[in-house]
């Protein structure tokens, strides 16, 4: 409920609904009038948008939409499995290889900076339907950690902070329209030439170390990216 209440808000506040002349959104009380839910399930459908920064909580005043610098969107970096949680669905994997390789391409090499890379390719799930097929390349320290754990149920990134000691600094993140080859609809259970969304993104640590290169397509109709602009004045 409270993901559905939080595109609800996403939504309208696009529209210029929920909040006053100075960007203020509802209080929590008018909040859960509007929608007619519990006072929790508004909070929970907020937090996520004041942590992406679409709102800031100013104390003692409410939450205030924010205005996005001209020509820069910072988004909130997640893995897959927190995406579709965050979604409302239940993530899950099917491996389709894994294991050190030589034989990536000159962006992988380029990107991760090394001569032999470990690889994670995977099917992902939500509720059990396949919807995204993954590809990840790692440095073969990182690589050779994560061969001993769950890479059907594991949250990567959490990870890679709580578990390895690595500091994410920031993503790098592509995204394009593709069309589906043989391969990919075979495991996707769609028609060859059917439309995709194609990402990549090189996920960075402290000084600039590659920690992951991900490529990845999705089922367009699970995801939706929105970006926020304003004209430079």
């Amino acid at each position: 409920m409270h993901s559905q209440i939080r595109e609800a808000i996403r939504s309208q506040v696009r529209e210029g609904k929920l909040v006053d002349a100075e960007g203020r959104l509802m209080t929590e009380a008018e909040l859960v009038k509007h929608f007619g839910v519990s006072r929790i399930t508004i909070r929970n459908a907020i937090r996520p948008l004041v942590e992406e920064g679409m709102f800031a909580r100013e104390r003692g005043r409410g939450t205030f939409l924010q205005s996005n610098k001209p020509e820069n969107w910072v988004g909130r970096l997640m893995g897959f499995s927190e995406t579709i949680r965050d979604a409302g669905f239940e993530p899950g994997a099917r491996i389709l290889h894994m294991g050190m390789t030589k034989t990536h391409d000159a962006g992988v090499r380029d990107a991760l900076r090394e001569r032999a890379v470990w690889e994670l390719k995977r099917v992902r799930l939500a509720d059990q339907t396949p919807i995204a097929i993954e590809h990840a390349f790692y440095p073969p320290d990182i690589g050779l950690e994560l061969e001993n754990r769950d890479l059907v149920s594991i949250v990567m990134y959490r990870v890679f902070e709580q578990e390895l000691g690595l500091e994410i600094k920031e993503a790098s993140q592509s995204i394009s329209a593709t069309l589906a080859n043989e391969t990919n609809a075979a495991l996707l259970g769609v028609e060859p030439g059917s439309p995709l969304l194609a990402m990549e993104r090189l996920t960075t640590g402290l000084e600039g170390r590659p920690l992951e290169l991900l490529r990845s397509v999705y089922l367009p109709e699970y995801f939706r990216f929105s970006i926020n602009l304003t004209r430079r004045p």
